[in-house]
């Protein structure tokens, strides 16, 4: 069974960060694409970043490169989104995707349950 449990949000001033962390089970983990995506309250669920395990490349939203980090442990089955310089903006519920070779868009692909990531003074 395919299982994606998402950890590490948590509540951080702006400026701070934080490490997501998502640990896949129940697929071949080298030959899928992770994403993380973000749903604010009231809002659409949109792709933050995503990673295709099989070479490596990464993809971001505009708003937050250079100051977020995708990366993979493939020996963990593990993707990680480093947080840096959080804005109240990038507050949300965010949520590990996996998708076979191509990135997950908003609505295909297998979902974990998410974690919740509060940016605020």
């Amino acid at each position: 069974e395919v299982q994606l449990v998402e950890s590490g949000g948590g509540l951080v001033q702006p400026g701070g960060s934080l490490r997501l962390s998502c640990v896949a089970s129940g697929f071949t983990f080298d030959d899928y694409a992770i994403g993380w995506f973000r749903q604010a309250p009231g809002k659409e669920r949109k792709v933050v970043s995503c990673i295709t395990i099989t070479n490596g490349l990464t993809v971001y939203v505009d708003s937050v490169k250079g100051r977020f980090t995708i990366s993979s442990d493939n020996a963990k089955n593990t993707v990680y989104l480093q947080m840096n310089n959080l804005k109240p903006e990038d507050s949300g519920t965010y949520y590990c995707a996996a998708a076979y070779l191509d990135c997950p868009s908003s609505t295909v692909g297998y979902w974990g349950p998410g974690t919740q990531v509060t940016v605020s003074s």
